[in-house]
């Protein structure tokens, strides 16, 4: 049985004008959407633009989506996420990600040693400083940290962001919801629905109440195949991402991944982005026209997932898409 919808949200970061994004998360709740994800990339904090957003809205969920757990300690991440979940109303979710290798250890001069355990570990912590309760031991984000004079809602959720079946198993065990990026409905629908049941069972509960956010790049376009071209370029980095290249290998596109580094080891970066298939981004975007990109979207909810966050494509209109397929997350509830 798969989980009941949410509803559709959207992933809305600063980009180059943090008053531009501002004004598009006002739009976004005018619209009838369910929740705003903000992402943690090299430029501004997403826990303060967060802040920001809980300025300037009154109903909308505010998430990051997501916090590198190695960008900061247990400490600090809760610190802050209690502040914008009081700030908010209790509109807080907190999206907790590993990320990657070349960015802990070149942005915050750590390393990953165990993923798992260590999201393991960081979740935990958390968890009891929301509760008022003392930390468990740890090995890697060791800590006795309290609140004091101050409560905290003790439910305030944590997402796991997940891509690989442990990982997946581990965020239906001990997250209130899992994130998702570059998995497709195909493997929602066989790899994540399957493994984060596992974890649900695993903790005694069942796939009600836990959310499934994917993220989908989308746009209402005239012209999806100048859009399509354009999301090719952005997903390159991911393609050179181990993480990423072994889940999008496992979803069955061994071929791309093949031809992609083919390409790059010649320097040719045009041809590495032509080698991520149109196969690859029908399945993945939702690009084209509304009645296209909408059934995109719902690919996504018959897949499990439930909470489609639209993200928008570089050198489209996002406003226009977010206008378009505002009508998806009304009908939802």
């Amino acid at each position: 049985m798969l989980p009941h919808p949410v509803g559709v949200g959207t992933f809305i970061s600063a980009g180059r004008s943090l008053e531009t994004a501002l004004q598009r998360v006002e739009r976004a709740e005018s619209l009838g959407y369910e929740s705003v994800y903000t992402t943690h990339i090299a430029a501004r904090d997403s826990l303060t633009v967060l802040a920001a957003y809980a300025s300037r809205t009154e109903k909308i969920k505010l998430g990051t989506g997501v916090l590198p757990i190695y960008s900061r300690t247990p400490v600090a991440t809760a610190q802050a996420a209690a502040t914008i979940d009081e700030l908010s109303g209790g509109r807080m979710v907190l999206g907790l990600g590993v990320a990657h290798q070349v960015t802990v250890e070149n942005w915050f001069g750590s390393t990953i040693g165990k993923p798992v355990a260590e999201m393991r570990e960081y979740v935990n912590a958390i968890r009891a400083m929301f509760r008022g309760e003392d930390p468990p031991p740890g090995e890697k984000f060791p800590t006795r940290f309290r609140f004091m004079g101050y409560e905290p809602r003790p439910d305030l959720p944590v997402y796991v962001a997940a891509l690989s079946p442990a990982m997946l198993r581990l965020a239906g065990q001990i997250g209130d919801g899992v994130m998702l990026w570059l998995c497709n409905p195909d493997y929602i629908r066989d790899v994540v629905v399957p493994e984060v049941t596992k974890g649900r069972e695993r903790a005694g509960k069942t796939l009600d109440g836990f959310d499934i956010v994917a993220a989908v790049p989308a746009a209402v376009t005239e012209d999806p195949d100048t859009a399509r071209a354009s999301l090719r370029s952005d997903l390159i980095p991911y393609f050179s991402l181990p993480f990423y290249r072994a889940m999008i290998e496992r979803s069955g596109y061994g071929d791309e991944i093949g031809a992609f580094d083919e390409a790059m080891k010649r320097g040719d970066t045009e041809a590495a982005a032509a080698a991520i298939s149109n196969r690859f981004l029908e399945q993945l975007a939702a690009v084209g026209n509304a009645t296209e990109a909408e059934a995109a979207v719902h690919r996504y909810l018959e897949a499990g997932t439930t909470s489609p966050c639209l993200g928008g494509v570089p050198r489209t209109d996002f406003d226009v898409t977010l206008k378009a397929l505002a009508g998806l997350s009304v009908h939802l509830r």
